[in-house]
């Protein structure tokens, strides 16, 4: 494992202790930047990668590079997911890595076996997460194989999918009438009770747990090393709150710091707000809040800011942001599956649009080698799972009622 030091933030590397999972930076709060923290890691000789050989077939196989040890984790098998070539989007061939073949079915379970791992670790009774979807669902199995309960504050009209599975995996599911509402009562909870936070969970949004992040750094050294440890020109992934983003960009940088790859790929947050975006038309630290008159169907990235960790990828990357509208999104949904046998989540879709903008624009060149992540599983958007189970309970948006139908519904008592 790699040694954790301290958390920094991103922006301007002011130290907190490991344990400082409930906060953002205050010195850049008080600038008007909302920064997440990271984790820093002690000095070690530079790793070789031959030592990789004979390691597990799981994104443990990296463990000397998170800050866990490999003989600690929480885990369902998770990461070392395939590379597929599909063709039929504005650049020709481009490679795919498949994060459906996760085992809740997408990208999240990165995050989640890392944060339940250091969670359990801890000492942490209850898992506790915001969540309509992805987030919920892989916080839900990785406590459930932790053997910790977990509650899932949800809003009303999330995916019958989503909330069937997280239940399935045991999770007390509570549907409050709004993302505020959802983040005052967990932030509560985690102040008062010590839930074990996975997801963001005061605003503006900063991230996700930062120790979980340090799960998404195993997208960039599985990329690397199945591409022969020549880096893409280009990785493309839906971006939300950029965990996966940021993540990414951390491995990458590790790996051309330690000489495993010569140069890191440009990084393309496609998103549907362009706040991103906006951010960087008017070189902007804090992305800006982009009012919208509608939801878009692309609900796990349908958020109207991006977070300053992933406008600090993309900087750092040379990378872009593009905004896309949900016909471009359900397009390349049915192209994808039609084209190439390939499900995706309406918002992973969201990848393979940018693919198609960027391409029509001249910004991805012909012969460029380009990598879009399809971050989960197209069966996470249908109505109806196949798994009978009634809707989540509802709550008033505060903790005491919270608490009051956890005890009524599942004999919880927080």
């Amino acid at each position: 494992m790699a040694r954790p030091e301290c958390l920094e933030c991103i922006r301007c590397r002011q130290e907190y202790p490991l344990d400082a999972l409930d906060r953002q930076c205050g010195r850049c709060a008080a600038d008007g930047v909302a920064s997440n923290l990271t984790l820093r890691y002690r000095a070690a000789s530079v790793p070789r990668r031959e030592e990789l050989g004979a390691m597990s077939g799981s994104l443990w196989r990296y463990a000397a590079h998170l800050p866990l040890a490999a003989d600690k984790p929480v885990t369902l098998g998770e990461g070392m997911t395939p590379m597929v070539v599909v063709e039929g989007f504005g650049h020709g061939p481009i490679r795919v890595k498949d994060e459906s073949q996760n085992p809740t079915w997408s990208f999240k379970d990165r995050l989640a076996t890392v944060a339940v791992s250091w969670a359990r670790g801890t000492g942490a009774r209850m898992i506790a997460t915001s969540s309509t979807g992805n987030a919920g669902a892989a916080a839900a199995a990785y406590a459930a194989r932790a053997g910790l309960p977990c509650v899932v504050l949800t809003s009303k009209g999330a995916a019958p999918a989503m909330v069937s599975q997280m239940r399935a995996y045991g999770a007390m599911v509570v549907a409050v009438p709004a993302m505020d509402d959802r983040w005052r009562v967990l932030s509560q909870a985690v102040r008062e009770l010590g839930w074990f936070p996975t997801s963001p969970f005061f605003g503006p949004a900063i991230g996700s747990n930062p120790i979980g992040i340090e799960g998404y750094k195993t997208l960039a050294y599985e990329i690397a090393e199945q591409s022969g440890w020549q880096a893409p020109d280009w990785c493309v992934l839906p971006v939300c709150y950029g965990d996966a983003l940021y993540g990414m960009w951390k491995g990458f940088e590790d790996m051309r710091r330690w000489g495993w790859i010569e140069t890191c790929p440009r990084l393309v947050a496609a998103e549907v707000s362009g706040s991103l975006a906006a951010a960087a038309d008017h070189g902007m630290d804090m992305p800006p809040a982009m009012p919208r008159n509608s939801a878009s169907v692309a609900a796990s990235i349908d958020t109207n800011r991006g977070t300053y960790q992933a406008r600090h990828a993309l900087k750092e990357s040379g990378g872009v942001a593009v905004a896309l509208d949900d016909g471009a999104l359900i397009d390349a949904r049915d192209r994808l599956a039609a084209g190439s046998g390939l499900l995706a989540e309406v918002s992973s879709a969201a990848a393979f649009a940018a693919v198609d903008a960027l391409g029509a624009s001249g910004t991805i060149l012909p012969g460029d080698d380009v990598v879009a992540v399809m971050t989960s599983s197209g069966l996470k958007d249908f109505g109806a799972s196949g798994i009978p189970q009634p809707d989540a309970p509802e709550a008033m948006p505060d903790l005491e009622s919270v608490l009051r139908v956890l005890d009524d519904a599942y004999g919880c008592r927080g």
